[in-house]
């Protein structure tokens, strides 16, 4: 541990060039008044960071300081020491040097674990001190999400093993016998596998992540989170592939299902707090050969609904969506694929025309939020209350405003054309790929293209690109091969400065942050209406509304790029190419 330093704390960040004299007076001063550790206020305010902070105390403390983000861990070290005794004393193994072990701490003064370390793990210890938070997150990348909980449970099960006896042929039995109801009953009621769900639950809401995929395979239990509309896999101990049958039997029994089918996909909702807010988790399974596969949705409850002026609509877009929300009657269809935004899009418009003088009604699947001073309905196909059918009795409650859900079939889309044409505004989503399409997908359903003409006042078209991440945003040059790609002009460029994101610790080194939406909007007009009836494809319906002014999707992926919002290549992954030839792709 070495010898403690008669120096003073402040007079060595002083020394180092980390504080200015005037810093220090101050500091003290404040101290004086909040009767506070100097390191501390000095840190409230804003003098130092923690890295300068614990890097003095080493000093002072005649230890080592160690910057966690740039050294390497030793795998050796890392299974030196159990993930319950490094998580209970908050202690990071770095390396091996012979016999002594080198641990990561970041309480100089906490000298008792020093004796109950060596005593616990049998060979000598020397400590470096690092920052807590690094400790946190690097216990996290080393030993996994609950791996004490898990090691728990395999220790708990070795002492039972040992205490019953060793029966071999009973315990081959017991391990063929997966399904066996008392084994994983057993099992998941042990509340160390609660923690450990609730810990893959916990940190997947801590990391934004809207999905959870607890996926099993031959040789391994995967997890991912999906954030910001992409799939990263969870850091979890090897060892949670033992307890696969366990924790997914957890997430059903808290969903509500039936823990003895495992032959048939189910549904099921878990309603949870984390702190203050509440979070409603839609949860499914399928059955697949190694096991069920378990998707769960995470909504956020207590979160505020979206403001149409936030969605992510420029000036022009912005008109337009309002010019339509505002019309009397008509069908105002929202296009794109699943995890679009679609949804957002129309719960923020009716929030925006929700008012006394007027009743709403939405036909869900599933409801995803509860809209004050609206009427929600959530649809069960095994009662037989569907789209169709809920529409038809709806429509007896003398709504003014209709939400639904997703047009699927020709009976939804035939009634919702009908209800738009006796006086009602509709919204729903169906699945194109541009605005255009969605017309043209009414008609191969089987609508007449007259009703299609007559009905729909507008189509708005939407994808989700990732935002550059603020902390670590910096310029950058462009990819000529994108720009290619993307159509841009090289008038475009001039005096444009485009961004990425570097990386770091806010956006887990992704450089992207939370997501904004991109759009194109299509008002029908007279010439569109007749190209409808006329059964033109969506390639001619899309450059007619091209040259009335419609922005399409890359276009507004492209002005959010200029202005710094986002970038080239995320546009380019999330939109398609109208046009390509052979030669660009190969």
């Amino acid at each position: 541990m070495g010898k403690k330093k008669s120096k003073l704390l402040g007079q060595i960040l002083l020394s180092k060039g980390k504080i200015t004299s005037d810093q220090l007076e101050h500091a003290l001063h404040e101290q004086m008044a909040t009767n506070e550790l100097l390191g501390k206020t000095l840190l409230n305010l804003n003098y130092i960071t923690e890295a300068d902070l614990f890097e003095a105390l080493a000093e002072q403390m005649g230890m080592d300081f160690v910057n966690l983000r740039e050294v390497s861990i030793e795998p050796e070290a890392v299974r030196s020491v159990p993930a319950k005794v490094a998580l209970h004393y908050k202690v990071v193994p770095i390396q091996k040097k012979d016999e002594t072990l080198v641990l990561a701490m970041s309480d100089p003064l906490s000298l008792h674990i020093y004796e109950e370390l060596e005593l616990a793990l049998k060979r000598p210890i020397q400590f470096v001190l690092a920052v807590p938070g690094d400790i946190e997150k690097t216990l996290k990348k080393s030993y996994g999400i609950g791996a004490d909980t898990l090691e728990n449970i395999m220790e708990k099960e070795t002492e039972e093993k040992e205490k019953r006896g060793s029966r071999e042929e009973d315990a081959s039995l017991e391990f063929v016998e997966v399904g066996h109801a008392d084994n994983i009953d057993e099992i998941v009621q042990e509340p160390t596998i609660i923690k450990f769900v609730n810990q893959i639950i916990s940190e997947a809401i801590a990391d934004r992540a809207t999905d959870v995929h607890i996926e099993p395979f031959e040789d391994e239990l995967r997890i991912r989170y999906r954030i910001d509309g992409l799939l990263y896999p969870a850091n979890i101990p090897q060892t949670i592939t033992k307890f696969q049958s366990a924790i997914i039997t957890r997430v059903k029994i808290m969903a509500g299902m039936d823990i003895a089918e495992r032959r048939l996909p189910q549904d099921g909702r878990i309603k949870l707090f984390k702190g203050k807010d509440e979070y409603d988790l839609r949860v499914s399974t399928l059955p697949t050969p190694e096991g069920e596969n378990v998707s769960l949705r995470i909504l956020h409850k207590s979160g505020s609904f979206i403001e149409l002026e936030k969605l992510g609509l420029d000036r022009q877009n912005f008109h337009l969506l309002r010019y339509l929300i505002e019309k009397p009657h008509g069908i105002i269809l929202v296009s794109g694929p699943t995890g679009s935004g679609k949804s957002t899009t129309l719960y923020a418009a009716l929030k925006e025309i929700n008012s006394i003088d007027k009743k709403i009604i939405t036909i869900e699947d599933p409801i995803e939020y509860r809209l004050p001073g609206i009427i929600q309905i959530q649809i069960s196909s095994k009662i037989g209350l569907t789209f169709a059918s809920s529409l038809r009795s709806i429509l007896r409650n003398d709504p003014d405003i209709i939400m639904v859900g997703e047009i699927r079939d020709l009976e939804t889309s035939e009634i919702s054309i009908r209800t738009a044409l006796t006086g009602h505004l509709v919204f729903s989503t169906i699945h194109t790929n541009n605005a255009s399409g969605a017309v043209t997908r009414l008609i191969d359903m089987g609508i007449e293209p007259y009703l299609v003409s007559s009905s729909v006042e507008g189509m708005i078209a939407q994808r989700l690109v990732r935002c550059i991440c603020p902390r670590c945003k910096a310029p950058t040059d462009p990819d000529p091969a994108v720009l290619k790609r993307l159509k841009i002009p090289e008038k475009e460029m001039k005096d444009v400065v485009l961004y990425r994101g570097k990386g770091c610790e806010g956006c887990k080194y992704t450089g992207y942050k939370g997501r904004i939406a991109i759009f194109e909007i299509i008002v029908l007009n007279e010439t569109l209406r007749r190209l409808v009836v006329e059964q033109h494809p969506a390639s001619v319906i899309q450059q007619e509304a091209l040259k009335m002014g419609m922005k399409p999707l890359r276009i507004d992926g492209w002005e959010k790029v200029k202005r710094g919002i986002t970038t080239l290549d995320e546009v380019f992954r999330v939109t398609q190419d109208e046009y390509t030839e052979i030669e660009d792709i190969i």
